[in-house]
């Protein structure tokens, strides 16, 4: 096992969350994780704000203010 520290882990977190770290690294930074607090709750928080944005992503609005938006966009172009 090699602690990369909390620079590294801090430093390479968002690239952690997104799995976009190379293996070993990913590992690294795992290991870290497991044994340090503070690197632990900053990981939480990022994870947290991960997932609250992926699923505001898949929201869609209601179909009724999705036609009163339409409904309005021609308006403002059919004045023009």
């Amino acid at each position: 096992m090699t602690d990369c520290g909390c620079d590294k882990a801090k430093a390479e977190l968002e690239e952690y969350l997104h799995q976009e770290l190379a293996e070993q690294d990913a590992q690294d930074i795992a290991e870290h994780l497991a044994t340090c607090t503070d690197c632990t709750e900053e990981h939480l928080v990022g994870l947290t704000l991960t997932l609250k944005v992926q699923k505001a992503c898949q929201e869609k609005a209601p179909a009724d203010l999705r036609d009163q938006v339409l409904l309005r966009l021609r308006d403002m172009q059919s004045s023009r």
